[in-house]
């Protein structure tokens, strides 16, 4: 069976360009050649071969790891890779490990919050990799909560240092990943105490190990805290405990780029707006979100290419059984995943765009759009990393049975990715953060000013707060502006009957407390639509490829129609859309799925996926999945012996009853 391509007949159905969707997916020509060769470079090197991750256990696990980021640093070097030929061969080494830290958030917060001088030693020395740094920020006691963090760097004139201190167990910092065994340095979050006062949490450069033989330096506590969640997976991580015990740096070590400490212990402001420090947290949230989109798009590539596979059910006459993707369950559950994939790398590519746009602003001194970024960025991270790991979790119940197998790929991936809906801020917690602010825009819509960017359909308040849907027949809601004013109206009703509820409370904060499972939905509602709305703008943009733009548009469709299907309630008690409508809606979805099911296998190839970076027996390229179980199966340890360990002591002894059994 081998050399068969058992999804060829399926491959043939499609009713469009596929490579032309893969350089749409890429973003363009270019990235695509770029991952192309990264993703082939990593498959093709035996050192990244990661079949046996479930199997082993865990100081191998982190052995291995090691051996993995110091191969792709050897090979980094060799072959002269560009900044972004390095990241992605690191996206396709696909196994978490302290470099994700060191250049995703150390290298970043130094950049953000350093001085041209702490740029010119820090930076240099992280780019060589001469120094290894984390980022020291969550302790045993707050996460979310930043400014309630315990671990303090109080100013010490006589040394004009600071000294970093663990005043309680619960300081102790808790999670940051590479800081277990790998790192060499921190960014450390404490408080800054100078003159007997507190200003708050700020950032330190701390040492932590030797550069000569590792150990702990003097005063450091520090480890790992122990395994986590699922095979594998984010166990890889050497999420680390951290305690200080009067830890003397000197004051240079302090990120003096928004704020500084004089060597008469005086603290002063820096002439750079604190707002500058939005960029890198921008930054950051389009990472994730580009990361939900890489994420989901992996999981619903394994559960196409398997429905596509798997027969199940269906054959009266004798004829071989139906394939499980042609079942409408299948498509209702999946297609609207595959929708969300796409949709979530369109909304990535355009938070690509506004870090562009907010940096160019900030450094044009130009705060007034950050609030709105701010709450657009919170939000979406909430919304794409939650949809995400509920929608591998479905793609792996999509696989019946054998999902469940670490061999299918998708416990690991699961594993792997659940922790984006805590890291980076809970999303729960984000987006109380975005209602917020959504109550806020609402209160101040009849003061004249004018919402902007995401919230702008808000300055629309007297027509969307009357306006009726217009749809008669299941067809008109593919009309792209009907979407859009549903959705509009949703989000606007929903925030304004929230701000007027809160505004009945005896105080706005007692309001907006009682109020924030109905709030936590106000938001999730607002994400939604800027979602479905950069979808329906990529549409509007020059699309090339046979078939491609349908395509498009028919996942676009689903997307926005299976959102108003799940949320019916919504759009119903805001008066949005009637009942009859709403009937309509989940009409058209049915005929959208099945205009999807003969392109389904050739829209999760346009991710262009190389076998190894799914890592799926369940999801490989050429369908041969039956085969691919059965010999990775023999694999496991269990089958070294054939007679197992404890044969003799346990199973022998209860055989043959060698021992007296009380009478029943």
């Amino acid at each position: 069976m081998e050399g068969v391509d058992h999804l060829d007949h399926e491959r043939r159905k499609a009713q469009f360009d596929v490579e032309a969707m893969k350089i749409v997916w890429a973003g363009s020509k270019h990235n695509l050649e770029v991952s192309d060769r990264m993703a082939r470079l990593v498959a093709s090197d035996p050192v990244f071969e990661k079949d046996n991750r479930q199997r082993i256990d865990r100081r191998e696990l982190f052995n291995n790891t090691l051996r993995k980021a110091a191969h792709a640093w050897k090979r980094i070097n060799e072959l002269r890779l560009t900044e972004e030929e390095a990241s992605k061969l690191r996206q396709f080494v696909d196994e978490p490990s302290y470099v994700d830290l060191h250049w995703g958030m150390f290298v970043p917060v130094i950049k953000a919050q350093g001085t041209d001088e702490q740029h010119k030693k820090w930076l240099t020395l992280a780019y060589k990799m001469q120094i290894i740094g984390c980022y020291a920020q969550t302790e045993l006691g707050h996460g979310s909560n930043v400014q309630g963090l315990e671990t303090t760097a109080t100013f010490d004139p006589k040394s004009d240092g600071f000294v970093i201190h663990s005043p309680t167990l619960t300081s102790s910092k808790w999670w940051p990943g590479g800081l277990g065994k790998a790192s060499t340095h921190a960014v450390v979050f404490a408080r800054l105490i100078t003159d007997g006062r507190d200003y708050g949490v700020h950032g330190f450069i701390v040492q932590l190990r030797s550069l000569e033989d590792h150990l702990p330096l003097p005063g450091i506590t520090v480890g790992d805290i122990g395994t986590k969640f699922g095979n594998g997976a984010y166990n890889s991580m050497d999420n680390g405990v951290l305690r200080f015990d009067h830890v003397h740096i000197p004051r240079d070590q302090m990120l003096m780029g928004l704020s500084r400490v004089t060597k008469e212990g005086k603290y002063l402001k820096s002439d750079v707006p604190r707002q500058l420090a939005y960029g890198t947290m921008v930054y950051v949230r389009q990472a994730i979100v580009s990361d939900a989109s890489r994420a989901l798009s992996r999981a619903t590539c394994i559960a196409v290419r398997y429905s596509a596979v798997r027969r199940q059910f269906g054959s009266h006459d004798g004829g071989p059984e139906s394939q499980v993707l042609d079942y409408t369950t299948q498509q209702s559950r999946l297609f609207p995943l595959l929708a969300s994939a796409y949709a979530f790398r369109f909304v990535g590519d355009w938070l690509n765009w506004l870090y562009t746009d907010v940096t160019r602003r900030l450094q044009a001194n130009e705060f007034s759009t950050l609030p709105e970024v701010h709450a657009c960025t919170a939000g979406l991270k909430s919304l794409t990393t939650s949809v995400t790991a509920d929608g591998i979790e479905e793609c792996r119940k999509l696989c019946g049975g054998h999902g469940y197998l670490c061999t299918s790929g998708l416990p690991e991936l699961f594993a792997v990715y659940v922790p984006a809906c805590t890291y980076e801020g809970d999303n729960i917690v984000l987006l109380l953060q975005v209602a917020r602010f959504l109550v806020k825009t609402v209160s101040q819509l009849g003061s004249g000013k004018q919402p902007t960017g995401t919230t702008a359909y808000m300055g629309k308040v007297e027509h969307l707060m009357q306006c009726t849907c217009d749809v008669q027949k299941a067809a008109d809601w593919l009309r792209p502006s009907t979407i859009l004013e549903a959705f509009e109206a949703r989000a606007l009703r929903m925030a304004v009957t929230a701000a007027k509820n809160i505004s009945m409370a005896s105080n706005p904060e007692e309001g907006f407390s009682a109020l924030s499972a109905d709030l936590v939905e106000v938001a999730t509602a607002h994400c939604q639509l800027i979602v479905v709305s950069k979808f329906i703008d990529k549409l509007q943009q020059e699309i090339v490829g046979n078939g491609v733009k349908e395509q498009l548009q028919n996942l676009c469709n689903i997307y926005a129609l299976s959102l108003l299907h799940k949320h019916l309630g919504d759009f119903l008690s805001t008066g949005c859309i009637t009942p009859k409508q709403g009937a309509l809606a989940n009409e058209q979805l049915r005929s959208l799925y099945s205009q999807v099911r003969p392109n389904a296998v050739a829209l999760v190839d346009a991710f262009n996926y190389t076998d190894h970076y799914l890592g799926s027996a369940l999801g490989r390229y050429d369908g041969n999945v039956y085969p691919t179980l059965y010999e990775e199966a023999w694999k496991d340890p269990l089958n070294d012996s054939v007679v197992p360990d404890g044969y003799y002591e346990h199973i022998r002894p209860v055989l043959k009853q060698k021992f007296r059994v009380a009478r029943l």
